[in-house]
């Protein structure tokens, strides 16, 4: 696995874990990115709606589209049974115990 394939399933795994931080398990594109760049990926907002259209294409999270141009991540059962480690969905960095 080279690097970049890295980052991006350590990114999937950290929004995975920002949205089942969440009351609802919903946040926004924006609050999303700005979850991944506080654990060192500074990447594009772009960049991060590729890895929410990664997930929803795993199963681990629903798309909302609130308007074409912004999108909502909603986490789904599968999602938050990879949080918290009872399933596996590859193409996401395993959590490790909190």
């Amino acid at each position: 696995m080279d690097f970049e394939e890295h980052s991006a399933r350590d990114a999937r795994l950290i929004i995975l874990r920002a949205l089942a931080d969440r009351p609802d398990g919903r946040m926004n594109e924006t609050m999303l990115a700005m979850a991944v760049e506080t654990y060192g990926h500074r990447r594009s907002r772009d960049w991060v709606r590729t890895q929410m259209r990664a997930l929803a294409d795993l199963g681990a999270i629903r798309i909302v589209e609130a308007d074409p141009q912004f999108l909502i991540g909603e986490l789904t059962r599968l999602g938050q049974e990879h949080v918290e480690r009872r399933a596996v969905v590859e193409g996401v960095a395993r959590p490790s115990p909190r």
